[in-house]
C-alpha cells in the first residue's frame, strides 16, 4: 500500500510538495516555497507538516522557486538524504536558492533598517549557509533511466518542456506482483514554445498528479513575436524605458532570444537590453552551456549575434550597475526579476519608474493572486512598495503567449492519448481553474478526478 499527501500546490499555484509513502519509505516530490498571498507566504514559516528528518529522498521536477525554493528550509530542519534532479536543474537550482537566500537576508536587513516590518527583528527563512548544505545533497540523474530512490519507490524522468532541465516524473511503487504507477506532471510546457522542446507524452499510469494552472482558459491565439514587436513599438512612442518583469530563469532568456530575433529581422531598433539580475545573468550562462537542449525552431540569429547575447545585451550583476540604470531616460529595455514583482531588483525599478507616464511596464507571464503583478494586472491605481504607496502612471502591457505553462488546449492535447488512470489529482491551479478542468475531464472522458485540499491524503492501491 502507498499513500500520497498534498502539502503544497493544492488549490493554489505555488508551494509544490507531494509526499509519497510506501512500505516505510518516504519521498517528497518537489519542495517549493509558497508565494503570493500573505496567508500562503506565512505557510513557509509554519511548522513543516512532515518530519524533515524522516524523509528518505526528495525528487525535483524543475528549478523554479515554487518547486525547489523550500529545500534549504527542510535541510535546516534536519533532512540529510539525496535530492534527485537533472544536471541542468542542479545548476539552475543552485543559483535560484542562493539568490533566494540573498534576497531574504537583504530584505530582512532592509526591513530592520527602515523599521517597516511587523517582526522584530525581521529574519530570513534561511541563509546562504543553509543553501550550501543543500547543494551537497543534490544527486544528478539522466532522463529516461529508472532509479531506485528509496525502498520500493522507483522513478524515471521525462522532458516536460517547461524549463531547461524540467521533467515530469514517472514513478513505480514495486511492492506487489504489479507495481503501482504514478505520474507527476510537473509543470507541463507549451507546444511550439520558444527555446524549449515540446513536452514528452505522458506515460500510462494508475494515478496522475497533473498541474492545472491554465485548466480553464487558453492563451490568446496570437503571434507571440508580433505581439512583442507591437509592445516595443508602443513603448518607443511613449519615449520612456521599457521595464520587463521576468522570472529570472527561463522567461528572461526567452525574452532576450525573442528580442534579438526581432532585431535581426529589423523589426525593432537595436535597443540596448539590460538584464538586471545576478541570478538571470548566471542562468543565461547555464543556458549557453546547455545549447543542445534548446529548440531554436524560430530561427537562428543572423550575423555575429549569439542567441542569448551580443554587444547590445548588458548583464548587470552588481548593485552599482543596477543603480546606474536609474539614469536611463528612454530607448532601452530593462529585464528584471521577479516575474510576479514579489521581490528582487524589479521592486526598486518599480519604485523609481512606476509614476512616470513615459515608462512601459511589461508583464509576460502568470500573476498569482496577492502579488504586485496581479494587482497591476487588475488595474491598481497605487502599488505599495517598502511601506509607500507609489502611484501607477506608467503604461501596463502584457505580452500574450509568453507563459511557460500549457494552456487548457495544450493540457488536453498532452492528455489526449493517455488511457484513463484509476484516479487523477489536479494540483498547481487556483480553484476556478482546477475545478473547471476536473469537470471537463469527468464529462468528456469519464475520469475520476479530485482537486485535493492542502494536507489531504489518499491511499494508492
Amino acid at each position: 500500500m502507498a499513500k500520497i499527501t498534498f502539502h503544497g500546490a493544492a488549490r493554489t499555484v505555488t508551494g509544490s510538495k507531494y509526499l509519497l509513502e510506501a512500505d516505510g519509505a518516504s519521498v517528497l516530490v518537489d519542495c517549493g516555497m509558497f508565494q503570493g498571498q500573505k496567508h500562503l507566504r506565512e505557510l513557509n514559516w509554519a511548522d513543516t507538516p512532515f518530519d524533515s528528518k524522516s524523509l528518505d529522498a526528495i525528487a525535483l521536477t524543475h528549478a523554479h522557486l515554487d518547486h525547489c525554493g523550500y529545500l534549504p528550509r527542510v535541510v535546516k530542519q534536519g533532512f540529510n538524504g539525496k535530492v534527485y534532479c537533472t544536471p541542468a536543474t542542479a545548476k539552475l537550482g543552485e543559483i535560484i536558492m542562493l539568490d533566494s537566500a540573498k534576497i531574504q537576508e537583504y530584505d530582512a536587513a532592509y526591513a530592520n533598517k527602515k523599521g517597516f516590518s511587523k517582526h522584530k527583528p525581521a529574519l530570513p527563512l534561511y541563509d546562504g549557509q543553509d543553501v550550501k548544505r543543500t547543494l551537497k545533497l543534490l544527486k544528478e540523474v539522466s532522463r529516461e533511466k529508472w532509479i531506485n530512490v528509496a525502498g520500493p519507490i522507483w522513478m524515471r524522468f521525462h522532458d516536460a518542456g517547461h524549463l531547461l532541465g524540467s521533467n515530469m516524473i514517472e514513478c513505480e511503487v514495486r511492492t506487489g506482483k504489479k507495481p503501482i504507477r504514478i505520474l507527476f506532471s510537473g509543470d507541463v510546457g507549451r507546444y511550439d514554445g520558444p527555446l524549449y522542446h515540446d513536452p514528452a507524452p505522458p506515460t500510462e499510469c494508475d494515478y496522475l498528479i497533473c498541474e492545472s494552472t491554465y485548466g480553464n482558459r487558453d492563451h490568446p491565439d496570437s503571434d507571440l513575436v508580433k505581439a512583442l514587436e507591437d509592445v516595443v513599438q508602443r513603448s518607443l512612442k511613449r519615449g520612456g524605458v521599457m521595464l520587463m518583469a521576468s522570472f529570472a530563469v527561463g522567461r528572461a532568456q526567452q525574452l532576450i532570444y525573442l528580442l534579438q530575433l526581432l532585431k535581426c529581422e529589423d523589426r525593432i531598433p537595436d535597443l540596448p537590453i539590460y538584464l538586471d539580475s545576478p541570478m538571470s545573468c548566471n542562468a543565461t550562462d547555464i543556458y549557453r552551456e546547455h545549447a543542445i537542449d534548446h529548440d531554436l525552431s524560430e530561427g537562428e540569429l543572423c550575423g555575429d549575434r549569439p542567441v542569448l547575447g551580443g554587444p547590445a545585451v548588458h548583464l548587470c550583476r552588481s548593485a552599482d550597475e543596477s543603480k546606474a540604470l536609474n539614469n536611463l531616460t528612454g530607448g532601452a529595455i530593462i529585464i528584471a526579476s521577479s516575474g510576479m514583482m514579489t521581490g528582487g531588483r524589479i521592486i526598486h525599478h518599480l519604485k523609481q519608474r512606476l509614476s512616470d507616464p513615459k515608462t512601459t511596464i511589461v508583464m509576460g507571464g502568470y500573476q498569482a493572486i496577492g502579488t504586485r503583478g496581479r494587482r497591476l494586472e487588475e488595474g491598481a491605481e497605487t502599488l505599495r512598495i517598502h511601506g509607500i504607496d507609489v502611484p501607477v502612471q506608467a503604461a501596463i502591457e502584457k505580452v500574450p503567449g509568453l507563459s511557460g505553462h500549457a494552456d487548457r488546449s495544450g493540457l488536453f492535447r498532452w492528455l489526449r492519448d493517455l488511457p484513463a488512470p484509476k484516479h487523477t489529482f489536479l494540483t498547481h491551479g487556483e480553484p476556478d481553474s482546477s475545478d473547471a478542468m476536473a469537470e471537463e475531464l469527468r464529462e468528456t472522458r469519464g475520469w475520476e478526478v479530485t482537486c485535493p485540499e492542502l494536507g489531504e491524503s489518499h491511499e494508492l492501491v
